[in-house]
């Protein structure tokens, strides 16, 4: 903790270095894209794309999951979304999953989350199908192969399509939605190609 006070304390005369205005950003906020990861500390958004202050409005969540849309009770994730599409009018929406998933890996297992029963209501709202085929087989899954995260990915992408406001953009063509897969290993990024119905590199 101690080396993360030290960056926060610096951080500062940091942005002076940079060369970079950082008052414009109190203007207000003009994202390009909502970019929907997971909580996991491996999966930096920013230093993924290169991002810097102001072009991502982040929600990250236990496996990026996308909660059921829903009127009420509100969510801060359906909340954060809303913000998202309707106020800040982002044109791009992606939802990164990626290898090593400790959520994917749980839904996928079957964990006794017996003890973390907010973390196994959470999961329960998944949506899909990712652990369909290691499951019926019996296989040990191996948390790096991609085909279940990358299921789970297209089952939040379609939960995404039940926001009124998300569907009716896309329907109309000034939203676009995109699928994400990072390798946490490597460093690779894929992205879902419908044409191919498949994750194919960026």
């Amino acid at each position: 903790m101690d080396q993360l006070i030290d960056q926060a304390r610096t951080f500062r005369l940091r942005c002076g270095e940079t060369g970079r205005d950082y008052a414009e950003l109190a203007a207000g906020q003009s994202p390009q894209a909502l970019f929907i990861s997971c909580s996991d500390s491996r999966v930096v958004p920013a230093l993924i794309t290169g991002a810097g202050p102001g072009d991502l409005f982040e929600l990250r969540t236990a496996g990026n999951i996308v909660p059921p849309y829903r009127d009420a009770p509100p969510s801060g994730e359906a909340a954060t979304i809303e913000y998202a599409v309707e106020v800040l009018g982002v044109r791009e929406i992606v939802v990164c999953g990626h290898s090593h998933c400790g959520a994917v890996t749980a839904i996928v297992r079957g964990d006794d989350l017996s003890a973390v029963p907010a973390v196994r209501s959470w999961l329960g709202q998944a949506g899909g199908q990712p652990a369909q085929a290691p499951a019926a087989t019996g296989e040990i899954f191996d948390p790096s192969v991609a085909g279940p995260v990358q299921r789970h990915v297209r089952a939040q992408l379609e939960r995404l399509l039940e926001y009124p406001g998300i569907a009716r953009r896309h329907a109309e063509g000034t939203l676009r939605l995109h699928g994400w897969f990072y390798e946490v290993h490597t460093g690779l990024v894929l992205a879902h190609r419908p044409e191919a119905d498949a994750f194919l590199p960026l």
